[in-house]
C-alpha cells in the first residue's frame, strides 16, 4: 500500500495545495469574475487565501491521482480546489496550512481522553501478533544504513512526529503511533479530539499529543502538533512549531513538507499515513478503543499493524531493547522486512 502524508502546519504547512482553475471563457467579464473567485477562495472556513501555502495529504488510496476538491457555486463565483502534479503531497498525506499569524492560548480542539480509551492503546501482545504484518498498511521507509541514530543528550533515540489537528490522515497515523509508543513507555495528559469537519475524512476521531508528556527508558518521544481544527478567519491557529533540528529533518525526509511526518531515530521515516482514515469513517474513540484488541476487525489491521511496522522500526533504533518485544518472532520478522 502507498504512503502519503496529510500535514498540515503552522508557519509553513498547509492542509491541500490550492490552484483557482479558469473556467472555460475568453470574455473579459469572465476572466474578472474568476479573478473574483480567487479572492474570495481564502475566505471560508478550512479555505485560505492564493498567497498561503498548504500541504495536503491525499488518500492512501488514491496515490497516483490528482486530487479534485470541491466545486461549488455561491452566486456569481466559482470556487474550484485541486491539488496540481507538480506540487501535490504523498498519497494519504495532508499539506501543512499556512497558520492565520494567531497563536492559540490553548487548544479548543481538545476535550479529555476517556479511562478506557487510554487503557486500551496498551494493546495485548496476542492481538498485536495476530495481526502481524497488515497487508493494508504501509511500512516505515530506512533511511540509509550509513545514516547515523539521532539520539537525545541521554543516549536515547528520538522518534519525532509532526502533524496539524485538523489533519485527518494524522489522525488515523496518531493511533498507530500511540499504540507503538505504549511498548516502550507511559503517555500522560493525552486529549481527545477529531480532524477538520471541513476537509476529507471529515471530523476523523483521535487523540492529540498536544500537552501530553511520554516517559521511557528506550525511548525519546517528541510530538508537534502545529495547528489545531478550529478555523478562524479561513485558516488554523498555530499551537506549536518545530525546533531547528525538526525542521531540519523535514527538509532532508520530507521536502514537500507532507504530514504526518514521523523520524524514527534518523533510520526510518513515515511521510503520510500507514493507512487510510476511511477504516476510520463514522467511529467515535471509544468504538474505535473497543475494536484494537479484536485482531480481525478492520480497525486492528489497520491501526495494530501500523503500531507493529513502528514498533519494529523502533527496536532497530534501540538496540533490540527491550528484549520483551524485540523477542517477538512478528516484530523480528517485519524488522528485517524493513532493513538495516
Amino acid at each position: 500500500m502507498s504512503k502519503s502524508t496529510n500535514r498540515r502546519g503552522p508557519s509553513a504547512r498547509p492542509t491541500t495545495t490550492k490552484s483557482n482553475r479558469p473556467i472555460s471563457s475568453k470574455t473579459a467579464a469572465q476572466g474578472r469574475r474568476r479573478m473574483e473567485a480567487t479572492r474570495q477562495a481564502g475566505r471560508g472556513p478550512g479555505a485560505v487565501s492564493a498567497t498561503k501555502r498548504f500541504r495536503s495529504r491525499h488518500p492512501v488510496l488514491s496515490a497516483l491521482t490528482p486530487v479534485i476538491g470541491v466545486v461549488a457555486i455561491l452566486a456569481t463565483f466559482v470556487i474550484v480546489k485541486a491539488t496540481s502534479s507538480s506540487s501535490a503531497a504523498p498519497a494519504g498525506a495532508s499539506r501543512l496550512a499556512t497558520g492565520s499569524g494567531a497563536t492559540a492560548s490553548s487548544d479548543p480542539g481538545t476535550t479529555a481522553l476517556a479511562p478506557s480509551v487510554v487503557a486500551s492503546l496498551s494493546v495485548p501482545v496476542a492481538t498485536l501478533d495476530t495481526v502481524g504484518k497488515s497487508a493494508s498498511v504501509a511500512a516505515p521507509t530506512s533511511t540509509g544504513t550509513n545514516v547515523p541514530i539521532l539520539r537525545d543528550a541521554a543516549g536515547k533515540p528520538i522518534v519525532t512526529y509532526i502533524g496539524a489537528e485538523y489533519c485527518p490522515y494524522c489522525a488515523a497515523e496518531r493511533w498507530g503511533i500511540a499504540v507503538a509508543l505504549s511498548r516502550f513507555g507511559t503517555f500522560t495528559n493525552l486529549s481527545a479530539t477529531h480532524s477538520s469537519s471541513s476537509d476529507v475524512y471529515p471530523n476523523t476521531q483521535t487523540l492529540s499529543f498536544y500537552g501530553s508528556s511520554y516517559s521511557s527508558p528506550y525511548v525519546d518521544f517528541q510530538p508537534v502538533e502545529e495547528q489545531t481544527n478550529q478555523a478562524v478567519n479561513g485558516s488554523y491557529p498555530t499551537l506549536q512549531q518545530p525546533t531547528a533540528a525538526q525542521s531540519n529533518l523535514l527538509a532532508r525526509f520530507d521536502a514537500q513538507g507532507s504530514i504526518p511526518f514521523l523520524d524514527i531515530g534518523n533510520k526510518y521515516v513515515v511521510v503520510g499515513a500507514s493507512y487510510s482514515p476511511q477504516v476510520l469513517a463514522g467511529l467515535t474513540q471509544s468504538q474505535i478503543a473497543q475494536q484494537l484488541s479484536n485482531p480481525s476487525s478492520a480497525v486492528a489491521q489497520a491501526i495494530d499493524g501500523t503500531a507493529n511496522e513502528i514498533t519494529a522500526a523502533i527496536v532497530q533504533v534501540t538496540g533490540q531493547q527491550p528484549t520483551s518485544v524485540a523477542s517477538s518472532s512478528v516484530i523480528a520478522s517485519i524488522a528485517k522486512s524493513l532493513g538495516a
